[in-house]
């Protein structure tokens, strides 16, 4: 095309949630844009499909509050114009106070507005050089060996990996309703159904056999080399591990029953397992924080230990796999680009911004810097005083020996000065902080 003579095109790599996110910012600026896309031609361990932006573990994007950290983050990159935050809120289902969406539904959006766009070429290949000229490299926690060597040669030094894990999803039709019920924590519904989520209730006993059922479970064996390298992150460990650290470390934890109460009582059961709705058509739910390496076959013995589950059908089981990061408070620079050649990006889960939310938020600020950079102006950081600021802050500027992927939170913003009593007071406080701290800045962060 005829733009291509006027700007350089760039070369992303990577149509996941940040690769999406740098494409469409790029193109949105007039930047020709070539994205790189191994799948279908090579899947991964967690993905499925063809489709960008496809979410392979929970189907959440966490809080829709400003008083909420993840509510603040989407806040702020609504105001920046995100192509995925705004194609979650067309394809939103019911989650209490939370965004959660309909996976395919939500995916093929995304993947359908990227391929209208008239910037946009697609490339389905795997990528296993990193090119010469404008880069952003958004290939995920997932990198294919091949690419991974390449940034391994890159970088001179190992990476930082961890394990992440996949809950399962059972058909709606197979849960037993009661015991199991309709509600979301305090009633926080959306209005949308008469209970956003699925309780399953447990009492003492109960809870007590299935943690130890938990605990002797068979699990999948992992391979030598992934075992030496085991490291879990603390935002998303399977339920073993958690029942590992004590009797009461589930109740604390995925099945804590705060805000819940059971209609057949009238009071709050003694434990609680959550589902949420997965997908569009209704029949589908994932259930909430339920990752897991234990083998299939015993997944099936021991989820149908839960009230409500004992007849469950699982669409999904759920598995474990090894996630891949690149120790960014080394190599990269604040703006997200390398160390040492400033048209090298990257962006996403890879740097250790975890979460679907904060790996959009890196492939805006690698596609906005991208842009910048090539337009000749200088590449921006977002004041810490934001949400998206504070976790980039973090990333590059973590303590090497202890580095860690991290979701945002409030405990990464500056302290608010003066200190403001009350949790949900200080946190509307920094919201307001936040979006005021951006508003200041938008003009030159969009141009």
């Amino acid at each position: 095309m005829a733009l291509d003579s006027v700007k350089p095109a760039v070369a992303i790599i990577g149509a996941g949630l940040a690769g999406s996110e740098a494409a469409w910012q790029l193109a949105q600026r007039g930047f020709p844009v070539r994205l790189y896309e191994m799948r279908p031609h090579r899947q991964t361990e967690a993905h499925h499909t063809a489709e960008f932006a496809e979410l392979v573990c929970s189907n959440s994007l966490g809080a829709q509050a400003v008083d909420r950290a993840m509510g603040l983050l989407k806040a702020e990159l609504r105001r920046l114009g995100s192509l995925i935050i705004a194609c979650a809120d067309r394809n939103a289902l019911p989650a209490g106070g939370a965004l959660a969406v309909g996976r395919e539904d939500f995916s093929r959006e995304v993947t359908a507005t990227l391929l209208a766009h008239p910037h946009i070429t697609l490339i389905r290949q795997e990528v296993t050089e990193i090119p010469p000229g404008p880069t952003i490299i958004a290939s995920g926690p997932l990198t294919s060996a091949g690419l991974a060597a390449a940034i391994a040669a890159l970088a001179g030094q190992n990476y930082l990996y961890f394990y992440d894990a996949l809950a399962p999803i059972v058909r709606l039709e197979s849960i037993r309703m009661p015991p199991a019920w309709r509600q979301s924590r305090y009633d926080r519904d959306s209005g949308l159904s008469e209970g956003d989520y699925i309780n399953c209730p447990l009492n003492e006993a109960e809870y007590q056999a299935f943690v130890q059922a938990v605990r002797a479970a068979e699990r999948i064996e992992l391979r030598r080399f992934e075992q030496e390298d085991e490291r879990f992150f603390e935002g998303c460990l399977p339920i073993e591990v958690i029942a590992a650290r004590g009797d009461k470390a589930l109740a604390f934890g995925p099945m804590r029953p705060v805000g819940l109460r059971d209609p057949r009582t009238g009071r709050r059961p003694h434990a609680v397992v959550q589902l949420r709705q997965d997908n569009l058509a209704d029949t589908l739910y994932n259930i909430v924080g339920f990752q897991t390496n234990i083998t299939w076959p015993e997944q099936r013995r021991v989820l149908r230990m839960i009230p409500g589950l004992e007849e469950a059908e699982f669409e999904r089981l759920g598995q474990m796999h090894r996630n891949t990061f690149i120790h960014s408070p080394t190599l990269l620079r604040p703006t997200l680009q390398w160390h040492d050649r400033e048209d090298l990006f990257f962006a996403g889960q890879i740097i250790g911004s975890e979460g679907y939310v904060g790996s959009t938020a890196g492939g805006l600020l690698a596609g906005l810097n991208m842009a910048r950079l090539l337009s000749g102006q200088a590449p921006i950081t977002l004041p810490r005083e934001t949400m998206i600021g504070a976790i980039f802050h973090y990333v590059i500027h973590a303590e090497p020996a202890t580095f860690q992927p991290m979701k945002g939170n409030f405990g990464l913003l500056p302290e608010l000065a003066p200190p403001v009593r009350g949790k949900r007071e200080r946190y509307q406080a920094y919201a307001d902080r936040a979006l005021a701290a951006l508003e200041a800045v938008i003009l030159d962060i969009r141009y």
